[in-house]
């Protein structure tokens, strides 16, 4: 229907501009043939305004009819290749560049504008202005895409936390100027596992925790999934989210960042990291290696686990100093390295020595790890 339109619209405005040129070449045509043929005007009723202008109604209709739908199919070709190629670019880099274009066009008005009115020069130094500036903003605009979006991003459910002080560069050791966010992004497979909400109350995690929309996409396919495991996650997911954000609404934030040029979620979180100088929080392996590779800092709960796991397991052998009397009897006290205290039973007529015991029990409490174990005799 569009295209009918757009066609019939140019052969109108094919016929009425050949109209509009025979009305023009009236006058000369009668200088020429020393007759007046304009008479009263093109829309007069003269006989010979008539003559001229059925032919020329013909040939301009015949053009018409020839061209419309070429230029037509045209404009519908180029238009769907800029489509293509514009829906390749980021959203953000599209506004970006268009704010940048605005601005250029606003300075080239304003400095070209006093210099129109120079003889001969003048009328094309806007022009000139224009072009030069509108494609300087551009890309200006887009160098400087962060600042820009970060600008524009300063609302109450996005605020940016600032370090204290800056941090040294990786390879040269001197300081940066780049301010690194204490926000967090959250994966959906750390979603999904559930152990970040027991990590939150227990107040290790600074910061904004942040849910991009495309995880939550993610989230709402596994949940409509026809597999029975797949949807079960899902919905585990969902309900963590909202969890989170009734327990912690001033910590947890929602954002529609999106990349429309990138499809995998894992990719999007990675862009989205380090161009929020963000950490991402998962327990997924592959996505730990590559947000690693590309300099993105990475919080992994597995290995968080793996490093508070107890040192020793119930039932482990292991030789011990002895180093003083316990509370009851029969009791000795020693300790590893790292402080832990290790209660060994029958270990009274050892003190002062090292001998093997093996492990019993391991009881963690807040206030620290305590191991009970009894001495090995041979």
């Amino acid at each position: 229907m569009l295209k009918r339109i757009i066609s019939l619209s140019i052969s109108l405005i094919i016929v009425v501009t050949g109209l509009i040129l025979i009305d023009l070449s009236l006058p000369y045509m009668s200088n020429y043939l020393g007759y007046d043929l304009h008479g009263n005007g093109f829309f007069g009723v003269t006989f010979a305004n008539m003559i001229l202008a059925l032919p020329g109604l013909f040939i301009f209709s015949w053009l018409a009819l020839v061209l419309a739908p070429f230029i037509t199919n045209s404009l519908f070709n180029y238009a769907e290749l800029l489509t293509t190629s514009l829906s390749k670019i980021p959203t953000s880099d599209i506004l970006v560049m268009v704010f940048g274009i605005g601005i250029g066009l606003i300075l080239a008005n304003l400095i070209g504008g006093p210099f129109s009115r120079l003889p001969i020069v003048g009328p094309y130094i806007p022009i000139v202005l224009s072009l030069v500036l509108s494609i300087v903003g551009a890309k200006l605009a887009l160098r400087k895409h962060n600042d820009i979006v970060g600008f524009f991003n300063r609302i109450p459910n996005r605020k940016v936390i600032k370090p204290a002080e800056k941090q040294p560069d990786a390879i040269t050791g001197a300081l940066s100027d780049r301010l690194y966010s204490t926000n967090k992004l959250l994966d959906t497979s750390v979603i999904i596992d559930g152990r970040i909400m027991d990590i939150m109350a227990a107040g290790f995690l600074e910061g904004q925790l942040v849910v991009p929309n495309f995880v939550l996409e993610e989230l709402q396919k596994l949940s409509d999934s026809a597999d029975n495991l797949k949807r079960a996650k899902g919905r585990r997911g969902l309900d963590l989210v909202q969890d989170l954000r009734i327990s912690y609404k001033e910590q947890v934030v929602v954002v529609d960042n999106d990349y429309d040029d990138i499809s995998e979620v894992d990719a999007k979180l990675v862009r989205l990291a380090k161009q929020a100088y963000a950490a991402i929080i998962t327990n997924d392996y592959n996505l730990n290696k590559v947000a690693g590779i590309q300099g993105v800092k990475v919080l992994n709960i597995n290995e968080l686990a793996n490093a508070i796991k107890p040192l020793v397991i119930a039932g482990e052998e292991m030789n011990v100093y002895l180093v003083k009397e316990g509370k009851e009897a029969n009791q000795a006290i020693a300790y590893l390295d790292d402080g832990t205290m290790i209660v060994v039973e029958n270990g009274r007529h050892s003190i002062g020595n090292s001998i093997p015991v093996v492990v019993t029990s391991v009881l963690q409490t807040s206030a620290g790890r305590m191991i009970f174990a009894k001495a090995v005799r041979y």
